[in-house]
């Protein structure tokens, strides 16, 4: 592991800096599930330290998105609402939550390392004066309320630890799919403060007509992944995935080389230039185990490989291993799992 500090103007008083905040991405009335994941790992170094979490909200009729937030866990949510605010703008929102950052001085803040998050963070860094930690994999909290911010460097071989001693806010944005989402806490109890914002019109310099969601693949809340790699030969092998996925209740994914090849569309892709994922199951079909690959989806729960190599770097983290073509492996299994479904209903109709 590397250890590395990130020098900076430092402030006058760090004792003045106290509790954990966190920004919340939402699309109208729904969190995002990176965001969940922000506050799970939030509550857990805020609690650590005996310390308040904060959620900071920023939109246009704020009110049901803040309430969620503070049943998931946060003590105080800080909601600013506008008109202006309904869509994400780089801007405004820095500011907003440079004033929330000002006026509470929290010792943490956490944002999803997420396309705005990434936008967000680096400009409340610089308004801030001060660092942040990129594309984070472990958060953690020392004895002295520092942050132990963790990230992979060298193409995933070494786990830097970055710290921020001098300088507040600590900040770290951290990577989608990489914590356990928070859960709600029955009976937990929570502040809002909420204010209504007089957005400056010279911050809006670009005018959004309309918004129009992106039809993508989000593996990040995949139970099961099916994913395919370079030894699938060619893009008629996601056909066979994907029917096992359709039976399954699963998701389908794969690694870099099929994406690049344009075998199957970006969105898909898991790793370290993808999406990082932790289903309770990874069943991985012709893919070799490149550390790029392994960096996004090492957290699953269970791992399949299904690799004609004996010698595959993916065996060595898999918990299952089937070595044969996928051509006779995934039919098999398919077939498999259709006749112990029939089995079933059959035992059912039994009894």
């Amino acid at each position: 592991m590397m250890v590395g500090l990130i020098n900076a103007i430092p402030v006058a008083n760090k004792d003045e800096y106290k509790n954990v905040g966190v920004y919340i991405e939402h699309r109208g009335d729904e969190i995002k599930r990176s965001s969940l994941e922000m506050i799970g790992i939030g509550k857990q170094l805020a609690r650590k330290i005996n310390e308040k979490l904060l959620c900071v909200v920023i939109g246009d009729k704020v009110d049901g998105i803040a309430k969620e937030v503070g049943e998931y866990g946060c003590d105080i949510v800080l909601a600013a609402e506008s008109p202006d605010l309904a869509e994400y703008r780089t801007m405004p929102y820095a500011q907003i939550i440079g004033d929330y950052i000002a006026e509470y001085k929290p010792n943490i803040f956490l944002l999803a390392a997420t396309r705005n998050g990434r936008d967000l963070a680096s400009r409340i860094a610089v308004k801030e004066r001060t660092g942040i930690t990129a594309d984070c994999t472990v958060l953690d909290v020392d004895e002295n309320r520092t942050l132990l911010a963790n990230r992979p460097t060298y193409g995933e071989s070494t786990l830097a630890e970055i710290l921020c001693r001098n300088h507040r806010p600590q900040m770290a944005t951290a990577r989608p799919g990489t914590f356990t989402p928070a859960e709600k806490e029955k009976d937990h109890k929570y502040e809002i403060v909420k204010k209504k914002v007089n957005v400056d019109k010279n911050m809006l310099k670009k005018q959004i007509i309309k918004f129009i969601p992106k039809k993508a693949t989000d593996l990040t809340a995949a139970k099961i992944v099916v994913a395919g790699g370079l030894g699938l030969g060619g893009p008629d092998g996601f056909k066979l995935l994907q029917d096992l996925a359709d039976l399954i209740g699963g998701a389908v994914g794969s690694s870099r080389p099929p994406v690049d090849l344009g075998w199957i569309t970006r969105d898909h892709q898991v790793g370290q230039t993808g999406q990082a994922v932790r289903p309770d199951l990874y069943v991985a079909v012709g893919i070799s185990g490149k550390p790029q690959h392994v960096a996004g989806m090492k957290f699953s729960k269970v791992i399949i490989s299904i690799n004609k190599d004996p010698n595959a770097e993916i065996n060595k983290i898999s918990d299952y291993i089937i070595v044969e073509d996928y051509r006779k492996a995934v039919p098999a299994l398919i077939d498999a799992i259709k006749n112990f479904g029939k089995q079933k209903v059959a035992e059912a109709q039994k009894a």
